[in-house]
């Protein structure tokens, strides 16, 4: 079986600890959203070559609040009792943050999908993290992606 990339970092870098469930929810959306967007930016580049600056816009579209809301309609469905328990913890925290572009809901509703992927990250789980991102951007949203680097 192939090792999750936190499991080759553990190991590689000789590092102890990161057991998931000894996080705050908001330490687990802060590395939640680091890897909700390494792999937006992998959906995005797959469309092919295109600027710097048309992935960025692409991307974009894809990480912020209101997008991640709409992530989790789409997978609050799929949802186990436990990864629910830690979207809630995420989206019922309290950062110092205010959201920029986004109304608080949206925002702390991104919040707990960025706590459920930091969760499953730690947990090892990318297939997991894969399983919902993809639920969550259905197979249409690929073609989209496509269709803009065509034109």
């Amino acid at each position: 079986m192939e090792q999750s990339l936190i499991q080759k970092i553990k190991e590689g870098l000789y590092l102890d600890g990161l057991d998931p469930k000894s996080y705050s929810p908001l330490s687990l959306a802060y590395i939640g959203d680091a890897i909700y967007e390494i792999v937006i930016r992998t959906i995005v580049m797959s469309a092919g070559n295109m600027s710097v600056n048309k992935y960025h816009k692409k991307s974009s579209s894809m990480v912020k609040a209101s997008a991640q809301k709409e992530v989790f309609e789409k997978i609050e469905p799929f949802l186990t009792g436990e990864e629910m328990a830690v979207y809630k913890r995420g989206r019922n925290s309290k950062s110092g943050s205010v959201a920029k572009n986004a109304s608080m809901m949206d925002y702390r509703k991104a919040t707990g999908v960025e706590a459920l992927v930091g969760y499953l990250y730690l947990a090892g789980d990318m297939d997991r993290i894969i399983e919902l991102i993809g639920i969550g951007f259905d197979l249409n949203k690929k073609e989209e992606i496509g269709e803009e680097h065509e034109s």
